[in-house]
């Protein structure tokens, strides 16, 4: 990876826990700037803790979390709303308000964050939909929406100001095949068109290997294997191997940790 002053996002020796389950224990990583980074690993593994806290959100037990320079973990109030204000998100879930028209939602952190008026945020707006191909879909109610749709006006929004950095988790769950490689295409080139970087968080590796540069791959809350996509298709670590090749056996444990299954159902 690059040196540090090339990288908008610097993870240290991260730990952090909900109460007894340790979600991270010592990780660390860097997304260099201008990069589409994935960060892979199975469901519960802590990726989407890991945006959470890289957007200030939780604050790390142990580590440090620098982006754009700025130690996130020791900023509050002000300053770290100014920090989010360089910072996109695209929800697991989408997270759009239902109350609100497509072309609302859009509008949203543009009026939240600037003293913008409202014609030229009318032109944002419908710029923003055009380049995920939903223009004509301003008028709509988030009710009146399908799954891929949804996920599309997410993505609008998480780029609606333009960010330093965009975060995506888990982008790719639960849509169909057109939508999926839609929206895998538009981060991709949305990344590229802006001149920013992104956080791409998923499980799904075929889209992962094909939109990021560079590749982290997490289990027991650290990273176990990161690379560009060909090396690590090229690993010949046993973990590596078992996730890209989406084997059900292997060092990577299927089962959350448990008493034996006679001994709970006392057979």
């Amino acid at each position: 990876m690059k040196a540090a002053a090339d990288n908008v996002v610097e993870v240290r020796d991260l730990h952090f826990a909900y109460g007894e389950n340790q979600v991270l224990r010592g990780l660390s990583l860097a997304v260099p700037r201008g990069k589409v980074v994935g960060i892979l690993g199975t469901s519960g593994c802590g990726k989407s803790t890991l945006l959470k806290l890289i957007g200030g959100q939780l604050r790390p037990a142990r580590g440090t979390i620098h982006v754009d320079g700025q130690a996130v973990h020791e900023l509050d109030g002000a300053p770290l709303y100014d920090l989010r204000r360089k910072m996109g998100m695209m929800f697991q879930t989408s997270g759009l308000f239902t109350d609100l028209s497509v072309f609302e939602n859009i509008a949203f952190p543009i009026r939240e964050h600037t003293a913008l008026p409202e014609e030229l945020i009318r032109s944002l707006v419908l710029m923003k939909l055009h380049a995920v191909g939903l223009r004509g879909a301003h008028a709509l109610r988030v009710g009146d929406l399908s799954g891929g749709m949804a996920r599309r006006v997410a993505l609008a929004r998480a780029i609606a100001m333009d960010p330093m950095l965009t975060m995506y988790d888990e982008p790719f769950a639960g849509l169909d095949p057109i939508s999926l490689n839609v929206i895998a295409g538009l981060i991709r080139t949305l990344n590229d068109a802006l001149g920013a970087t992104s956080i791409v968080v998923t499980y799904d590796v075929h889209e992962s290997l094909k939109v990021a540069d560079y590749l982290y791959v997490i289990s027991d809350g650290a990273v176990i294997g990161q690379g560009a996509p060909a090396e690590l298709r090229a690993s010949r670590d046993a973990r590596i191997h078992q996730f890209l090749h989406m084997e059900p056996d292997g060092p990577v444990k299927f089962h959350y940790p448990a008493a034996p299954l006679a001994e709970q159902l006392k057979l």
